[in-house]
């Protein structure tokens, strides 16, 4: 007998061959997709992923998964989806994430995190997958989100045409790079990679935004991750273990300090818009971590227009504050 689940979500069961499952609803995340766990007396466990029309599209995430599973990378399967309906059923992976795994046991993390900095590299040997590339205007939309939300929310009235210009001056170098180009996930980070099969077996979630862009995209995703403290030492020692796997050339740290900062900037945006627009204040407990990030790949020669630009338009007393203090 089925308990909780959206509507339209018994009828895609009964036509995906499950019917008279569960349905148990599971936290949800930073979009308009939720997730329902599905509990089958005779088949087990599966996922149900609800990504409603019209502020959703699963046609990506299908895409981007089955580009991942035929290329031996650990995707969940799709059983069953309805696109018109924004339903798709999924192989579950289970409960154990690499976040929730590393709260309880820490002493494994350089063991875990060098399982992760692996399979990003194998990934990244593949031809680059059936994606839109990163382009410039792609970095600019979304480095843009800074002084779309952060700034307002602060009051601040800043310079948003000397901000373009600075971020085209640091990205344009490392356009070339990015060629032919490697699949960027995006939000490769401890809260989308699950432990299934062992701790050195990846399953990746959070995967239908990829593009073909640059390999030290995903590389910052998870070494300077938004949610989880990532030691100095521990973003350094698994920098130098993908450096050697992947043969990173000479410009590979500058390139990672300025998507580092390129993407930090972005995250401040997003967690000021989520607070701002749908109303989920929580991520703004998040911003300091990530503001001190992206301060520290400031600090990166390669960054200098940038950095020129906060000098200017931030104040110090917010830069100091982790981004400043919020009234919510």
């Amino acid at each position: 007998m089925m308990t909780t689940g959206p509507d339209g979500a018994d009828t895609f069961l009964i036509e995906a061959g499950w019917g008279g499952a569960e349905i148990e609803p599971l936290p949800g995340d930073a979009s308009f997709r939720r997730y329902f766990r599905v509990r089958h007396s005779r088949k087990g466990d599966a996922m149900l992923m609800h990504a409603p029309p019209p502020h959703e599209d699963t046609a990506p995430f299908l895409r981007a998964a089955k580009w991942l599973d035929a290329n031996g990378l650990r995707a969940p399967l799709v059983y069953a989806d309805e696109h018109s309906r924004g339903f798709v059923l999924l192989e579950d992976f289970g409960e154990v994430r690499m976040r929730d795994y590393l709260d309880q046991w820490p002493q494994d993390e350089g063991a875990i995190y060098a399982a992760a900095i692996d399979t990003l590299a194998q990934l990244h040997r593949l031809p680059p997958g059936p994606f839109n590339t990163y382009t410039l205007a792609e970095y600019q939309r979304e480095v843009n989100l800074f002084v779309d939300w952060y700034c307002p929310a602060q009051g601040l009235y800043v310079d948003g045409k000397a901000w373009a210009e600075a971020w085209e001056q640091v990205l344009v170098p490392l356009l070339g790079r990015q060629r032919p180009g490697v699949t960027v996930l995006r939000d490769y980070h401890a809260e989308n990679l699950m432990l299934v099969g062992g701790l050195d077996k990846q399953g990746l979630l959070d995967f239908q935004d990829a593009l073909v862009g640059h390999p030290a995209y995903d590389l910052v995703s998870l070494l300077q991750d938004a949610r989880r403290d990532v030691s100095p030492q521990l973003e350094a020692a698994m920098f130098d273990r993908y450096a050697r796997t992947a043969g990173a050339g000479a410009d590979f740290a500058a390139d990672y300090a300025r998507l580092g900062a390129q993407r930090n900037a972005k995250i401040v945006g997003i967690f000021v818009r989520l607070w701002k627009r749908d109303g989920k204040a929580r991520y703004l407990d998040l911003i300091p971590r990530v503001w001190g990030l992206l301060e520290r790949d400031l600090s990166h020669p390669a960054l200098e227009p940038v950095a020129r630009w906060f000098g200017a338009n931030i104040p110090a007393a917010l830069r100091q504050a982790g981004g400043g203090t919020w009234q919510v």
